[in-house]
């Protein structure tokens, strides 16, 4: 991951910081599992260089973004970048303080703890990823609020008061608009610095798709990544939905190319599909229609 940051031009300093942070902070041989292995890397200097800063600062960090700016792609290439066991927390409406801290349960006779994710990761110096934080419920953010300030603590009722390992972080994630979201309130935003993600760039998707296809020609990547822009676009101009700008869609779409699926036919399934609304669905097929043509084969597509 490093190697990555260092030929995506971050600043030397900040890699250097990175890795004094990962000698000094050793992690247990085992939990080296929880450590990410990412399968697809971030792209953007400006949002790796605030990130990681703030991080290194032993600050926590709220990723707010639109749908398809890689906010859990960048939380889990953090986790990794720092060497960090990570633990993951969606939040929902049945998730409480008992399923973050953890719950009583019988052990060789005896009632004892069974730790919870946020407890974990708080003990070992975890980065903790709290994904749609904006979903939870105020008995959850009552547990996170002496975890992320200053006081850095865990009460945890009937046991005992644990304080969060020096190298642990959070890291949370937040989308404007889906349903059962809410605004987060001033003392729990207080506690992060943020970030505002943008989307991908052209040009960084393009890296993104020749990443997980090497073989891809050269011609399709730009168009692949032209579609993808101009779906975007139509969403941000209130002309489509967000339901089609879907980028795991996108990757998902020329992997079924990959395997020899007719390109129309794999982009429907992982795009146009998305909407189920029948003028949308044309609009998006337009727009699909202006890049790829009908019938594209394979071999078309692929130089192998």
């Amino acid at each position: 991951m490093l190697e990555f940051l260092r030929k995506e031009g971050i600043s030397e300093k900040l890699i250097c910081e990175i890795e004094k942070f990962r000698k000094f902070y050793k992690v247990k041989g085992e939990l080296k599992y929880r450590i990410p292995n990412p399968r697809y890397n971030y792209y953007g200097n400006d949002v790796w260089e605030e990130a990681v800063t703030a991080l290194l600062c032993g600050e926590n960090l709220l990723l707010v973004g639109s749908k398809a700016t890689g906010k859990n792609v960048l939380s889990e290439n953090l986790a990794a970048a720092f060497g960090r066991p990570s633990w993951d927390v969606s939040f929902h409406v049945n998730t409480d303080s008992s399923s973050l801290i953890g719950t009583d349960t019988f052990e060789n006779g005896q009632v004892v703890l069974r730790h919870g994710p946020i407890y974990e990761c708080a003990k070992w110096g975890g980065f903790g990823i709290l994904d749609e934080i904006n979903m939870a419920k105020n008995d959850s953010i009552a547990v996170l609020h002496a975890t992320l300030d200053y006081r850095k603590i865990i009460d945890v009722p009937g046991y005992d008061k644990i304080k969060v390992d020096e190298a642990g972080r959070f890291i949370a994630t937040m989308n404007y608009g889906y349903a059962g979201t809410r605004e987060l309130n001033e003392a729990l935003t207080s506690r992060f610095m943020v970030i505002n993600m943008p989307g991908i760039s052209t040009n960084n998707l393009e890296k993104m798709l020749l990443k997980e296809f090497p073989n891809i020609n050269s011609k399709y990547l730009e168009q692949f990544a032209a579609m993808f822009n101009d779906l975007r676009i139509k969403s941000e101009n209130s002309e489509i939905s967000t339901k089609s700008v879907d980028l795991r869609g996108l990757i998902s779409s020329i992997n079924l190319m990959d395997k020899g699926l007719e390109a129309n036919k794999a982009l429907e399934m992982g795009i146009t599909n998305k909407s189920f609304d029948d003028f949308e669905r044309e609009l998006v097929v337009d727009v699909i229609r202006l890049r790829i043509p009908r019938n594209l084969e394979r071999s078309e597509i692929f130089t192998d």
